[in-house]
C-alpha cells in the first residue's frame, strides 16, 4: 500500500503556499503523494487553484512525493497542450507524475465558457483526449484528425522522463469508466463524503476491482486509489480497503475537516498503516 494526500485545493486551499506547506509536513511524516482537484469552482462562487501551478510549487519543494491530480477533467483541457505541461512537470519533479483523469463532473465549470456540458460529447473528447497525450508522450509524430481533435504531423519535446508515460488513473464508477480504467495505469475513486465518513465499502471496492479485472488484457501492475479519512491508529480500515484491492490510500483534506493546523497535525501524524505494513 501506498499513502497520499487528496487537497481540495478550493476555499483556503486554492492558496498555493498552504499545499506547500501540507506537502513539505507529508514528506517528513512518511507519506508518498500528495495529489489536488482540478476545478474551476470559481465559475460558481468558490475560489480554486490551478492545479499545475500549485504542483510545481510542491514538487521545487519536496524531493520524494509522487504528485498529480485527482482528477483532471481532460475534455475541457486542450491535450496538446496538456500534454506538454505534464512532461514539462514530470521533468521538473525527475519523473513524480501521475495524471488522473475523467469526464468531470460540474458540468457548470463547461458551460459557463460556451463549451459542452454534454456527457456523451465529454466522453469522446475524454477518450481522443487520452490516445493524444499517450502518442504525443511516445515521442513519435503524431498525425490525427478525430472526431473532436486535429494534430498535423507534430512530435512533443520535452518528453516525460517516464518512460513509456506518465502512469494514468482513470477516475469514476461507472461501468464505461471501468472499462475506460482497464486499458490505463489505474483507478481512482472517491470514498468519503465531505464529514469525514466512508460512503464506500470494501465489499463496493472489490466488486469495481473485479470488474476492472474482467476488463483489462495488460499484464502491467495496475493502481487502485481511493480517497478517504482515518486517524492514527486506525490501522483496521485501511487494512480492510487493501484487502478490497485499494493500491493507494489518500487521505482527504478539505476546509470541512478543521483547521489549518488541525490538517497539518493530521499530516505530522503520518499515514495510518495497513497492518503488517513496514515504516
Amino acid at each position: 500500500m501506498q499513502y497520499g494526500l487528496n487537497v481540495v485545493t478550493l476555499g483556503d486551499y486554492a492558496d498555493p503556499r498552504l499545499v506547500v506547506r501540507l506537502a513539505q509536513a507529508a514528506e517528513l511524516a512518511g507519506w508518498h503523494g500528495l495529489f489536488v482537484w482540478d476545478h474551476l469552482a470559481f465559475a460558481w462562487g468558490v475560489p480554486s487553484g490551478d492545479p499545475w501551478v500549485i504542483l510545481a510549487a510542491v514538487a521545487l519543494a519536496t524531493q520524494h512525493l509522487k504528485v498529480g491530480t485527482a482528477v483532471t477533467p481532460l475534455p475541457r483541457r486542450r491535450p496538446h497542450i496538456l500534454a506538454n505541461t505534464i512532461a514539462t512537470l514530470d521533468l521538473l519533479s525527475q519523473g513524480r507524475v501521475i495524471l488522473g483523469v475523467g469526464l468531470g463532473g460540474v458540468p457548470e465549470e463547461f458551460t459557463a465558457f460556451g463549451e459542452a456540458g454534454d456527457a456523451r460529447e465529454r466522453a469522446g473528447r475524454l477518450d481522443e483526449g487520452l490516445e493524444i497525450l499517450n502518442r504525443l508522450w511516445s515521442g513519435e509524430k503524431v498525425t490525427l484528425r478525430g472526431q473532436h481533435y486535429t494534430i498535423q504531423d507534430v512530435a512533443l519535446a520535452p518528453l516525460p522522463v517516464q518512460r513509456p508515460r506518465v502512469p494514468v488513473w482513470v477516475g469514476g464508477d461507472s461501468r464505461p469508466a471501468l472499462r475506460r480504467a482497464a486499458h490505463w495505469d489505474g483507478w481512482v475513486g472517491g470514498g468519503d463524503d465531505e464529514h469525514g465518513q466512508m460512503i464506500k465499502s470494501p465489499e463496493q471496492i472489490a466488486a469495481i476491482v473485479a470488474t476492472i479485472r474482467q476488463h483489462r488484457v495488460s499484464s502491467q501492475p495496475f493502481d487502485v486509489a481511493l480517497t478517504g479519512a482515518s486517524q492514527p491508529g486506525d490501522n483496521a480500515l485501511v487494512s480492510d480497503y487493501a484487502a478490497a484491492g485499494v493500491t493507494w490510500w489518500l487521505e482527504s483534506l478539505h476546509g470541512y475537516r478543521g483547521s489549518f493546523e488541525e490538517l497539518e497535525a493530521r499530516v505530522l501524524a503520518g499515514p495510518t498503516k495497513v497492518v503488517g505494513d513496514k515504516d
